[in-house]
């Protein structure tokens, strides 16, 4: 589920000049192990998009499946259902689109600083994975990507959940223009679930098409939401982290505010019986405190 902006096993980093601070995404501390992209197999699909190489990972199927078994069934028990096996190919399908949208998001506004990167689909979302410089000359060079401002990084940082809540604010806005309501934020938790007008409207007649609504709604406000949460390496880390940056901050300052905002997010799924959020948020926070801990404090 995260949308990093670094290499598949590496998070963003900060190099300090004499003059002012850049994010260098080539030299960075290792992320959370259940975050890493896997390794390259046979069984992954490849394929180019808008000049962007796109790896879909094996793992990203068995993900989506896991995490839309128990919607999928909500739905296959509604009369006028077309089975399980399509309902959990279109969730899927749903899953693909959007976090595509996501990372696409995230390697356009690369691209708007002249590096161009690839996309990563796996088992917990994607990675917009910078790869070369085209700026200032043309230079490009898999090794030598270009340091970033603080400003840029956080641009970089809200692009993809900014494009992922459009795609769906489109689809709301279709939806709503019809008749229909949204029932996708009766499934989220507060306050997304109270916003005005929102349930209001004609159910759905086509299983399917109530299907496919909130198949697609609810993961990616959901997906955005999350990643927007002030804990590294998720966006909303990054962001948080140009903030500090910006402000002329410190790395222990970003590194404690994202491990205490982790401990919270982690406490708050165990006490809710979200095992997810529990394990997700307890190995970022253990792996932001091995940040704070170790060698690299940049």
């Amino acid at each position: 589920m995260k949308s990093s902006h670094a290499d598949g096993n590496t998070s963003s980093a900060c190099v300090v000049s004499s003059s002012s601070t850049h994010f260098h995404p080539s030299h960075l501390p290792t992320s959370p192990m259940l975050l890493q992209q896997p390794d390259e197999s046979p069984y992954d699909v490849n394929f180019e998009l808008f000049g962007f190489p796109i790896r879909i990972a094996w793992t990203f199927w068995l993900g989506a499946a896991v995490f839309g078994w128990s919607l999928v069934q909500f739905f296959d028990r509604m009369e006028g259902s077309p089975g399980r096996l399509p309902l959990l190919l279109l969730w899927a399908l749903c899953m693909l689109f959007s976090i595509l949208i996501h990372e696409l998001g995230h390697a356009f506004a690369f691209r708007q600083f002249g590096v161009e990167s690839s996309v990563v689909l796996y088992h917990f979302g994607g990675l917009a994975v910078p790869r070369t410089t085209n700026n200032y000359g043309g230079f490009a060079s898999s090794f030598a990507p270009p340091r970033l401002s603080p400003a840029a990084e956080l641009w970089i940082a809200f692009a993809g959940p900014l494009a992922q809540l459009a795609s769906a604010a489109v689809m709301i806005a279709v939806v709503k223009a019809m008749g229909y309501r949204v029932i996708a934020f009766a499934l989220m938790p507060y306050p997304l679930d109270s916003i005005p007008g929102i349930l209001e409207g004609n159910d759905f007649e086509s299983v399917g098409l109530f299907a496919l609504v909130t198949f697609y709604v609810w993961p990616s406000v959901i997906w955005a939401v999350l990643n927007l949460i002030p804990v590294f390496p998720l966006d909303g880390g990054r962001i948080m982290r140009s903030l500090v940056m910006m402000g002329g901050g410190q790395t222990d300052t970003w590194l404690w505010i994202s491990m205490i905002v982790g401990g919270a997010c982690t406490a708050y799924g165990f006490s809710s019986q979200n095992m997810f959020l529990g394990i997700l948020f307890l190995s970022l926070a253990v792996g932001n405190y091995q940040m704070l801990q170790g060698p690299m404090r940049y």
